[in-house]
């Protein structure tokens, strides 16, 4: 008498592998007589961070997964200190650190690598972007791998090249967005085939029924060492595996690979003295509750998060069976695999002896056959001899796979995954607001760009091609644009209610909000055009980036003499918000040659910008209600209203205080670029005698007669007085 199998015979015939295949098949029995637990197979790494420890195996990965990796190399973090302020502002140093080291991800090589998580966020983007300043270089893990240069550099030439390692290399990762600490990484590798995975990736040692054995459903799977009987146990708890030793060594099979015309076997030999009444023996086991009814796995739809699948059907009292497979599944095919997994329970054990005369010779152990006036497809599991014939061990294979249900993958909540856009830059002067110190000048820097990735730019001052480092934007864009439609002029003297701009924002998700005129008063939504500030109350969005402003109160801050010429399609805007960054404290001076430069993670050279509105933050205001008055022995008699920088409610009927050094004024005749004649008084009124009136006009001609305010800085602009002829 012979009986196949276990693991003495297959250590024998197929080495270690062999005894691997003979201990799963050992812990397949000892489920069969002592039952199992509630849940089943390696667990799944829900929290599992990237490690560095001695002697801790490093996995293999196939198709798609997500791992943790092992930091197998790092230096010291390189600090960076940047001191900021000046102009009687206080000195602030701060630092920052960056690291350079080395994460191995699987002990197979990949194809490459791609998104790549930290503390849960996105390091680096499905477009191969990192989020933050730094560099990475993969390693794809192939047997003539050199070594990375940055670990050479340090290691010298005793530097490892970790062939037949898939591992990548960060350098100059900045570390403020992690706590000044390297953070905890996952990563998502592709192997080769990335679609699917098979028993031959898997136990490339075995001999397998068919070329490529794929795993239904399965697109990827982590072996993370250990014994293979364990990585076996672990597939065939989903996927029933079919071992037998052959001549030619260890056969692997699916146990759902069926032929298309299974043999059959021959009629029963007569009744023995052990046999049934009808010829055999027939016997099913009570599996009643044992069903698995669940199979946890790591979701694809979900960032490789764990997920739980659980088959249809009804539940038996107590505990139910918990299957963890670490595979990669989407919740369609985790579905299909729990509902077959249940179905193939249910019909588990259900056995029967026939005795032959004598055997077919391809008939062997794992041998698909039907029996004669018999239902079902059974599966040759033992064989014995005996005087009497042949005795067939057979088990009945499920009847059909199980009928397939809608799974549901939960509601994902993935974290952005926008590539970081170019920065836009603008840089300009403002008048000063009713807060301001009338002597600071106001310089500023909008920046912005196409969507939320953005998160800030370092910033230099342009001085004879060099770039000098002045501080850093913040982190939140500005709300750039541009006038879509020419704005129109304005006398800038009334809110103008049924007045419009449309405009384009520099990215569709930024966004304006409406107000009134109360929120008007209290210096809501000021925008800057051109060199023209307005105010709206009104915010209509069309769509695309695109805005309506409504409702406009123009020529604001003094700069009403800009309102009175039509700007242009494309004019430069800037909504004028805490997201500006202020110059002031950077120590910079307004020059009318000045250009900012800013780099940001997107930006692959500097961006400049050079100084629009010079001047506007420290020129006095244009004064205002010119007075002429003519006396009867024909001299003249001009008058004005003076402005003060800074104080535009004028909440007090009597005149401003005076914020320039001391109060004068420039008067011309003639052109005002080049006056034939200039005066100047420290009052705002000015005389002109009869005799002086007719040697003007005699000596230069007809001509405007205007007025300037003398500040401390620059003078304001001209107010026409009067026309002499």
């Amino acid at each position: 008498m012979a009986t196949l199998v276990l693991t003495a015979v297959g250590t024998a015939i197929g080495g270690p592998l062999g005894g691997a295949v003979g201990a799963f098949l050992g812990q397949q029995v000892d489920q069969s007589l002592l039952g199992s637990g509630s849940r089943e197979g390696p667990r799944l790494k829900e929290l599992a961070v990237t490690t560095s420890s001695y002697g801790q195996p490093i996995g293999r990965h196939f198709g798609r997964m997500r791992v943790a990796g092992t930091v197998i190399w790092a230096t010291e973090l390189s600090e960076t200190s940047s001191t900021q302020g000046g102009k009687g502002q206080p000195k602030t140093t701060t630092y920052s650190y960056s690291a350079n080291f080395a994460v191995a991800l699987s002990s197979t090589p990949i194809a490459r690598v791609g998104r790549i998580w930290s503390d849960g966020n996105l390091l680096r983007g499905s477009g191969g972007d990192l989020k933050v300043g730094g560099s990475l270089r993969v390693y794809l893990g192939h047997g003539d791998a050199k070594a990375d240069p940055l670990i050479a550099a340090d290691k010298g030439a005793e530097a490892p090249a970790f062939r037949d390692c898939a591992y990548v290399v960060f350098e100059g990762l900045e570390l403020a967005d992690f706590g000044n600490r390297i953070p905890a990484l996952t990563f998502e590798i592709f192997s080769v085939r990335d679609t699917e995975v098979s028993l031959a990736d898997l136990v490339p040692e075995a001999t397998l029924t068919s070329e490529e054995s794929p795993l239904a459903n399965t697109r990827g799977f982590a072996d993370e060492g250990g014994a293979l009987s364990n990585t076996l146990s672990a597939i065939n708890r989903v996927f029933p595996l079919e071992c037998t030793t052959t001549s030619g060594g260890l056969r692997l099979s699916s146990s759902t690979e069926i032929a298309e015309t299974p043999i059959v076997l021959p009629e029963q030999l007569l009744q023995g003295d052990n046999q049934s009444s009808d010829g055999n023996h027939k016997s099913r086991a009570n599996t009643i509750g044992e069903e698995p009814l669940a199979l946890r796995y790591y979701d694809e739809q979900r960032d490789y998060q764990p997920g739980v699948q659980r088959a249809i059907g009804r539940r038996p009292a107590g505990r139910e069976t918990l299957v963890d497979l670490p595979a990669t599944m989407t919740a369609q095919g985790a579905k299909v695999l729990a509902n077959d997994n249940a179905n193939r329970s249910r019909w588990l054990h259900e056995r029967i002896v026939w005795r032959v005369g004598q055997l077919d010779p391809e008939i062997g152990p794992g041998t698909v056959v039907r029996i004669p006036s018999t239902p079902g497809i059974w599966r040759v599991r033992t064989w014995e001899w005996y005087d009497l014939g042949i005795e067939l061990g057979l088990e009945r294979l499920t009847p059909g796979e199980a009928s397939s249900t809608g799974a549901d993958t939960g509601t994902p909540a993935p974290p952005s995954d926008l590539i970081v856009g170019v920065t836009q830059l603008d840089c300009f002067e403002l008048p000063p607001l009713d807060t301001t110190n009338p002597s600071s000048e106001l310089i500023f820097v909008a920046a912005s760009s196409a969507n939320s990735a953005w998160s800030g730019a370092a910033l230099y001052r342009e001085q004879e091609g060099a770039l000098i480092p002045i501080g850093s934007t913040g982190l939140e864009r500005a709300v750039l644009g541009e006038l879509t439609t020419a704005l129109a002029a304005s006398s800038a003297l009334f809110f103008e209610p049924n007045s419009s701009m449309d405009i384009q924002l520099a990215a569709e998700d930024l966004t304006l909000s409406a107000t009134d005129t109360i929120g008007l008063a209290a210096g809501m939504n000021r925008l800057l055009v051109g060199s023209e500030v307005v105010q709206f109350t009104g915010a209509v969005a069309l769509g695309s980036g695109r805005w309506r402003l409504e409702g406009l109160l123009r020529g604001r801050a003094g700069t009403e003499e800009f309102a009175q010429a039509e700007h242009p399609a494309l004019t430069s805007i800037a909504l004028i918000g805490p997201e500006l960054t202020d110059l002031s404290t950077a120590g910079i001076q307004s020059t009318p040659s000045l250009s900012i430069a800013a780099i940001g993670r997107g930006d692959t050279e500097a961006v400049s910008a050079s100084l629009r509105n010079f001047g506007l933050s420290r020129r006095p205001p244009t004064p205002v209600h010119p007075k002429l008055h003519w006396r009867d022995d024909g001299s003249i008699e001009v008058c004005w209203t003076r402005r003060v920088r800074g104080l535009w409610h004028w909440e007090y009927e009597g005149d401003a205080p005076l914020v320039e050094e001391s109060e004068r004024y420039l008067l011309g005749y003639g052109a005002v670029d080049t006056p034939s004649i200039t005066f100047t008084t420290n009052e705002p009124a000015f005389a002109l005698s009869a005799s002086d009136l007719s040697g003007l006009t005699s000596t230069f001609g007809s001509g405007d007669l205007w007025v300037r305010q003398v500040g401390t800085f620059l003078n304001s602009n001209a107010l026409f007085l009067a026309f002499l002829d």
